[in-house]
């Protein structure tokens, strides 16, 4: 029983960083973007690469971010990623 909460716990802490959750943030890294859309890192990184003008794409120093709702109407118009 004690190993189901502890993954519950997990779980959660995966869903909230700094008590903010995922759904809620303006910007997601790769690997919380890769989580949240069910689509792999490599190909979220080649979506940013094909389109580096793109309006969802912020670049802090070296690390990729998505702004959220940009990036879910981008989803939305395509048939294909």
């Amino acid at each position: 029983m004690s190993r189901i909460l502890e993954s519950k716990e997990s779980d959660n802490k995966q869903l909230y960083h700094n008590n903010i959750p995922v759904w809620k943030r303006y910007t997601l890294t790769v690997t919380e973007a890769a989580e949240y859309y069910h689509i792999g890192e490599g190909k979220l990184r080649r979506i940013a690469e094909e389109h580096p003008e793109a309006d969802f794409i912020i670049q802090n120093g070296n690390r990729l971010l998505f702004k959220r709702q940009r990036f879910e109407r981008f989803l939305d118009n395509s048939t294909v990623i």
